[in-house]
C-alpha cells in the first residue's frame, strides 16, 4: 500500500470514529436512533450508518433491532427516566399487563425501580388488599393514595436517574421481610452472564429483593436481552418467568427458557 493509500485509509478511519462518536451522543440523548433519519442527518448512506452501528454493537455501545439502535447502559452511562418512558411504550404496557396477571394469590409484592415496574404499580388489582414494598418514589406515590394498598417505602439515597432508593444501610427493611412475589427489571439480561445493572448500589438492592422474595419475575423490553452491563446481581435461573415483548425472536426465547424460567413474549 502506498503512502497515499495509507493517508486515505487513515482519513476514512478518523471519519468513521467521528461519526460513531456523534451517533453515540445521539442515541444516548434520545434513547433510540433510527437508521434512515440518522443517515440523512450525517450525510451518509444507510449502509455506511449500519456498518458504523455494527461496529458500535461489537464494542458494546449500542443494541441494534429492526432498523434502529438503542443505547447499552454501562458503569458510566444510564438512560434517563423520561427516555425510558418514551421508549417502546406499547411493548411495556403489554409486559406490565402480563406481569399483573401472574400475581395470583400473592399478598405481598416487591416493585423494582424503573418505568416498567411503575406501570405494574399503576395496574395492581383493586379487589383485595395488598402490601407493596418498593424503593421507587414514583411507584410509592402512585400506590399511596389507594386505600386497598399499603406501601412500604425503603429509605436511602435517591438516584436522580430513576428516582429509586439505594444504600439502605445494614438494617435494611428488605433484610427482614418475606415477600410473596417480586417484579424486577435489569439493564441487561444475558444467558451466560445473567442479569446486570450499571450501579453496584442498585445491584445490592436487587439482590436483597431476590433473597427476600419467594417468587421472582423479570420484566423487560426485548432490547434488554443479550445485553450485559457492569454489575451482575442474579442468574437467569433465579427467576420463575421472564416477561418481554413479542419482538424477541423465538429461538432466543428458547435459549433462555432452557435455563429454567418460562419466557412469555407478549
Amino acid at each position: 500500500m502506498t503512502t497515499d493509500d495509507d493517508d486515505r485509509q487513515e482519513a476514512r478511519s478518523a471519519a468513521a470514529q467521528h461519526r460513531q462518536a456523534e451517533l453515540l451522543a445521539l442515541v444516548r440523548r434520545d434513547g433510540r436512533l433510527d437508521v434512515g433519519p440518522a443517515a440523512a442527518r450525517l450525510g451518509v448512506t444507510q449502509e455506511t450508518l449500519r456498518r458504523d452501528l455494527r461496529a458500535m454493537e461489537r464494542a458494546g455501545l449500542v443494541r441494534r433491532s429492526y432498523g434502529a439502535a438503542f443505547p447499552v447502559e454501562s458503569g458510566r452511562f444510564e438512560t434517563r427516566f423520561d427516555l425510558r418512558e418514551s421508549s417502546n411504550p406499547e411493548e411495556k404496557n403489554r409486559i406490565a399487563a402480563a406481569a399483573i396477571a401472574q400475581i395470583g394469590s400473592a399478598q405481598t409484592i416487591y416493585i423494582d425501580e424503573g418505568y416498567l415496574p411503575l406501570l405494574i404499580a399503576r395496574g395492581l388489582p383493586t379487589d383485595r388488599p395488598l402490601t407493596v414494598v418498593t424503593g421507587s418514589l414514583p411507584a410509592a406515590m402512585e400506590i399511596a393514595p389507594r386505600p386497598e394498598l399499603e406501601v412500604l417505602l425503603i429509605g436511602g439515597r435517591v438516584r436522580g436517574t430513576t428516582f429509586g432508593t439505594v444504600e439502605h444501610g445494614h438494617d435494611s427493611l428488605l433484610g427482614r421481610l418475606m415477600i410473596d412475589i417480586a417484579f424486577l427489571g435489569a439493564n441487561g439480561i444475558s444467558a451466560s452472564r445473567g442479569l446486570t445493572t450499571p450501579d453496584p448500589s442498585v445491584a445490592a438492592v436487587k439482590s436483597a429483593a431476590i433473597a427476600a422474595s419467594n417468587r421472582r419475575i423479570f420484566v423487560g423490553a426485548h432490547t434488554k436481552f443479550g445485553v450485559s452491563s457492569f454489575v451482575r446481581f442474579a442468574g437467569v435461573a433465579d427467576f420463575e418467568a421472564l416477561i418481554t415483548g413479542e419482538q424477541l425472536p423465538a429461538h432466543r426465547a428458547q435459549q433462555f427458557s432452557q435455563l429454567g424460567p418460562r419466557v412469555l413474549r407478549v
